[in-house]
């Protein structure tokens, strides 16, 4: 499959965008990267709406259908293209699932730039104790999850999973916001195995910028 069959758009520093540029790298999928620029509001544009009706990236084209969310995405690659990132039995996969969902569905919505930037309006409480107030909840969270489950490589095993696909892009959130991830023993020993990892290091927002 060529760039020419597979569209990504996306932000470089977007945490949903980031995920499924490592999905596509594990899976060595090329594509074509179509910057939507989320400061200057393109986004909400019409050709973006019109594709993403949310107003959000990233939006993949592939197979022939444009898709949004990116754990959606994701799943759907895994379906159609067999990468494994979510285990063979029930149990593994409900795990694996609450590991994933515990960062783009607990973590990630509160620390939407967006929502960070309202919520700092409204309050008066600065964007920056925002974040590090939310993510430092969330990721000591996810150290609790990842401290139930059996020591590996991984989040889940000796693996890649979908929950290693969501855990980088938030570490990354996390050190942007000067998150102190000191007492975090698995995610700080996880993470540092994930991002020499190439398709993930290719995947790195300050990579991406580089070559749009």
């Amino acid at each position: 499959m060529s760039d020419r069959d597979v569209t990504l758009f996306d932000y470089w520093r977007s945490s949903a965008s980031y995920r499924v540029r490592i999905g596509l790298n594990l899976l060595g999928i090329s594509y074509l990267g179509a910057p939507v620029d989320l400061l200057s509001g393109a986004q909400r544009s019409e050709e973006n709406l019109a594709r993403n009706p949310q107003g959000l990236v990233p939006t993949l084209s592939i197979d022939g259908v444009e898709l949004t969310q990116s754990l959606a995405i994701l799943e759907y690659l895994n379906e159609t293209r067999s990468a494994g990132w979510l285990p063979a039995d029930a149990v593994g996969r409900a795990r694996v699932r609450a590991l994933s969902y515990a960062i783009a569905m607990e973590i990630h919505p509160i620390c939407n730039l967006r929502v960070a930037r309202h919520a700092a309006a409204l309050g008066g409480t600065p964007v920056e104790d925002w974040m590090k107030h939310f993510i430092t909840e969330g990721l000591v969270d996810f150290e609790a999850l990842l401290q139930r489950q059996p020591e590996g490589r991984f989040c889940y095993g000796d693996q890649v999973t979908l929950a290693d696909i969501c855990l980088v892009p938030q570490i990354y959130n996390a050190r942007r916001w000067g998150v102190d991830l000191g007492n975090l023993a698995r995610v700080g020993v996880i993470s540092q195995r994930l991002e020499v990892i190439p398709a993930f290091a290719a995947a790195h927002p300050d990579r991406v910028r580089q070559q749009s």
